[in-house]
């Protein structure tokens, strides 16, 4: 898998990328809140609980208080859990991501449209994971992360750039330039794969699930939200 480290693609109609900021800092500091001793059942309290928003709780109540859990309504965890990481590093992973994609999404779409899109996409794949999860023995883990909005943006960029050329580290080592096409395409189907083939056992509770609704979501979202004009699949290069 390739680590994303910077794109050839200048912003065209914004001159900075305003939003995609803001939601790496607000990332940053709720992590670094709760890194300093929150408690985790607070930190719980705010992630999507699937057994509690499918099976117990109609969405929109509120969550049963315990000494351990805050009432915060189900519907309100839809938009919350999407800025808590488990540790550094699925901070970091997600923030990457945002960093090099999220400015050109923005470009794209406008800075309230591309906020509407990022919280719409993690909306969406916290609600498809809960669901797709609801009957296993899944339900009872809560789902924090951004991995489903950056899904999102993910599939945007896709649509919007796929013959850019992008900078990774393959290997974590070796600097390459290819096409944003491999990048993220590579990306998209290991969640598919991912999906498809629970056998594979993967021993860390990844919430391929919610990928797959921020994939969906993105895809969706972008159509309809881009900016007049603005081609698709990089039309306007040469």
């Amino acid at each position: 898998m390739f680590i994303p480290m910077q794109d050839d693609n200048p912003l065209k109609s914004i001159k900075f990328q305003f939003v995609t900021i803001a939601l790496i800092a607000i990332n940053v500091v709720v992590f670094a809140f709760a890194a300093m001793g929150m408690d985790q059942g607070v930190i719980t309290s705010f992630a999507v609980r699937p057994a509690e928003l499918f099976l117990v709780n109609v969405i929109g109540g509120p969550s049963p208080a315990t000494d351990d859990l805050i009432a915060v309504p189900e519907a309100y965890t839809l938009i919350s859990y999407m800025f808590f990481h488990g540790d550094i590093w699925h901070l970091l992973g997600n923030m990457v991501f945002l960093w090099v994609f999220g400015d050109n999404v923005e470009d794209a779409v406008g800075h309230i449209k591309f906020l509407v899109f990022y919280l719409a996409c993690g909306v969406f794949a916290g609600l498809v994971h809960a669901y797709m999860v609801a009957d296993t023995a899944m339900a009872g883990v809560p789902l924090i992360g951004a991995s489903g909005a950056v899904a999102g943006v993910i599939a945007a960029y896709l649509m919007l750039h796929p013959r850019v050329r992008v900078w990774v580290l393959a290997l974590k080592v070796i600097p390459l330039q290819i096409s944003a096409a491999i990048v993220l395409g590579l990306w998209v189907v290991t969640q598919v794969i991912m999906v498809l083939t629970p056998e594979l056992g993967d021993p860390n509770p990844v919430a391929w699930w919610a990928h797959i609704g921020g994939l969906a979501a993105g895809a969706f979202l972008i159509l309809i939200l881009k900016r007049p004009g603005v081609p698709l699949f990089d039309r306007g290069l040469a």
